[in-house]
């Protein structure tokens, strides 16, 4: 479980609701709107069925568990294992490291590891895991599209329902004062679904996964080098000095110290 993402989202919903019940006076069924309701939040869902393919909406809750849960080997962690392996590998042989594969529970690092092993070709290695990265990153494009699409056609649904809901005012004019009354309330709560939707809720989680997907390119990366290394052979101690440009300077004297 992801904390900031948690503490995020909860202090979120409790700054809306507490907002809410204050703009209300506790009268929070004065927010709501069918119709409003109808024209942003379906309307968006319907938007992201013409904007999507039916495989990619699927993996909807991905998206969601992704937000909420982190995956994947810390970067200094990651550092130490490659380090421990180089070592490994520079006094007992590459081939020694066959026997360690079952202990890597990262699986990037796992199948490079293979292929090191196995006598593949360097460039081919780096070519194979360069495009595994590509695939990973139009997936991660995908999870960030959906936010997106959101973030955009969320307040413009709710603009949409804000002139729907000023025509019918304008065509009251001189009438009725609730009927008036009434439909600036839908052009307004409308119009707060929409901007609701993308600042509160897609905006904030589309670019958590963004940083998600950077932070993981830049770890598979950290391992690509980390494996080639290892099968040019290079000192241990030179391995981890390159693998330590990969983390920020504070982190390189704790990492190289243990």
């Amino acid at each position: 479980m992801d904390k900031a993402s948690v503490i995020g989202s909860l202090l979120m919903f409790g700054a809306v609701a507490l907002v809410c019940y204050q703009a209300t006076h506790g009268d929070l069924m004065s927010l709501w709107s069918p119709k409003g309701f109808i024209m942003v939040i379906i309307g968006s869902v319907a938007a992201i069925f013409m904007s999507m393919s039916m495989d990619r909406i699927k993996m909807v809750p991905g998206y969601v568990r992704r937000y909420l849960f982190t995956s994947g080997t810390p970067t200094v962690e990651t550092i130490t294992i490659i380090a421990s392996l180089a070592e490994k590998a520079r006094r007992d042989g590459i081939l020694s490291l066959e026997s360690e594969l079952s202990k890597i529970k990262n699986s990037f690092l796992t199948n490079g590891l293979k292929m090191a092993v196995d006598g593949i070709d360097p460039e081919v290695i780096e070519t194979t895991l360069r495009l595994e990265i590509m695939a990973m990153q139009e997936r991660h494009k995908s999870g960030k599209k959906f936010f997106d699409l959101l973030k955009v056609y969320g307040p413009g649904l709710g603009l949409v329902a804000t002139l729907l809901g000023q025509i019918g005012m304008f065509k009251n004019l001189g009438g009725d004062i609730a009927t008036m009354g009434y439909m600036l309330a839908v052009a307004v709560v409308a119009t707060m679904y929409g901007t609701v939707l993308a600042n509160c809720f897609a905006g904030p989680v589309g670019d958590k996964l963004a940083f998600r997907s950077a932070e993981e390119i830049l770890n598979r990366e950290l391992i690509i080098q980390g494996i080639l290394s290892i099968q040019a052979g290079e000192n241990p101690r030179a391995t981890l000095d390159k693998l330590a440009a990969f983390v920020p300077p504070v982190s390189r004297a704790s990492l190289k110290a243990a």
